[in-house]
């Protein structure tokens, strides 16, 4: 049995972090200036535009508070509209890259907000711009909280590519409900979970180990 169920494990998780990685990288394009948009420009803030910033705010909180299979079924006639079908794991990367925007942004701007206003003030008072601010002073402090929000964005993401099985997408939530639900193969199913455990523990260590490598503040061993 697992001899014929072996190409199906892979071929399924494969599917499943190519969703990941593609929808990862496009909520980031897409969250990561956003984000950096909601932290800086509220009244009075580097890119002050209020009703913009309360706009676009409304619209993030929105879109974040549709549960993602909802979403997925809400969101079919755009899908189709950018990937020509609204099954497959191409059209899967749709709804998975709409519920990751938001959800980046969202994160992005609270790393952003930790950083020490005295450092913006600081870079201010030496005449640097606001776009010279956000990218030699905000950025690079609040990368260490930037890193773990999108290690946490992933993992959700990894979830979030289950559930797209249920509603026409591929995967491993896919080959989970087909065999191991549907077929009556608990051992299928556990399988499954077990590779998406193996996938969270390892994006998890590794985002966490970029966020000690960028982070500034932590101590250097120095050798002697």
């Amino acid at each position: 049995m697992w001899a014929n169920l072996t190409p199906l494990l892979l071929e399924a998780t494969l599917q499943t972090l190519y969703m990941v990685a593609v929808s990862g990288v496009l909520g980031t394009a897409f969250g990561l200036p956003l984000g950096v948009f909601l932290a800086t420009s509220q009244r009075g803030e580097l890119l002050s535009a209020p009703l913009v910033n309360k706009v676009l705010g409304l619209v993030v909180n929105a879109t974040r508070s549709v549960p993602f299979i909802i979403l997925v079924v809400a969101i079919i006639p755009f899908t189709r509209a950018l990937a020509g079908t609204s099954i497959g794991t191409t059209a899967a990367i749709v709804p998975l890259t709409v519920a990751a925007i938001p959800f980046i942004a969202r994160l992005v701007e609270n790393a952003i907000r930790e950083v020490d206003s005295g450092l913006i003030e600081a870079a201010r008072a030496m005449g640097a711009t606001p776009f010279q601010i956000i990218r030699k002073v905000l950025i690079p402090e609040a990368l260490p909280g930037i890193a773990l929000g999108l290690t946490l964005a992933l993992v959700s993401l990894i979830g979030y590519s289950a559930m797209v099985g249920a509603v026409g997408g591929e995967g491993l939530g896919d080959l989970g409900i087909r065999y191991g639900y549907q077929r009556f193969m608990p051992e299928v199913m556990a399988a499954v979970v077990v590779i998406l455990v193996v996938l969270v523990q390892l994006v998890q260590s590794v985002g966490e180990g970029i966020a000690r490598a960028v982070d500034r503040r932590a101590p250097r061993n120095r050798g002697r």
